[in-house]
């Protein structure tokens, strides 16, 4: 359930922060399994929650999550310029989690950013790490 509503708070955080959308339309924010035909998109991709074993209630889940980066052009530019615009979102507050879940960390782990093959396009990578407490009733 943390993992979906990790998610689901990081698209909300992207959607309304004006400098991700100056580069990334709205609409190219998404939850898809397959490469995006819109450019620039960033797409809300895999993720992995462990438990962070410092509470025997089991209230404290670390949270990977991958966003992608797409953008058609020649060079890493406007990537990392989006890339950028996103690290500045998500470290603008903490989450917005439903009631019972809290947002007690949120790590930008890493950024990269390559070169795509077919020589059009450039894709970045970033990890987030999110620690989520949870209120146990």
């Amino acid at each position: 359930m943390a993992e979906l509503e990790v998610q689901k708070a990081l698209r909300e955080r992207l959607i309304s922060y004006p400098a991700v959308n100056a580069l990334v339309p709205i609409a190219h924010i998404l939850d898809t399994n397959q490469r995006p035909s819109p450019r620039p998109a960033i797409i809300l991709g895999e993720s992995q929650s462990l438990d962070e074993g410092t509470s025997l209630k089991r209230t404290r889940t670390r949270i990977y999550h991958t966003l992608h980066i797409w953008a058609r052009e020649p060079s890493l530019e406007r990537s990392k310029a989006i890339g950028e615009a996103v690290r500045d979102a998500l470290r603008s507050s903490r989450l917005a989690l439903p009631e019972g879940l809290h947002c007690a960390d949120l790590l930008v782990a890493s950024q990269r950013f390559m070169r795509d093959p077919d020589g059009e396009h450039s894709h970045g990578v970033v990890t987030l790490e999110i620690l989520v407490t949870e209120e146990l009733p």
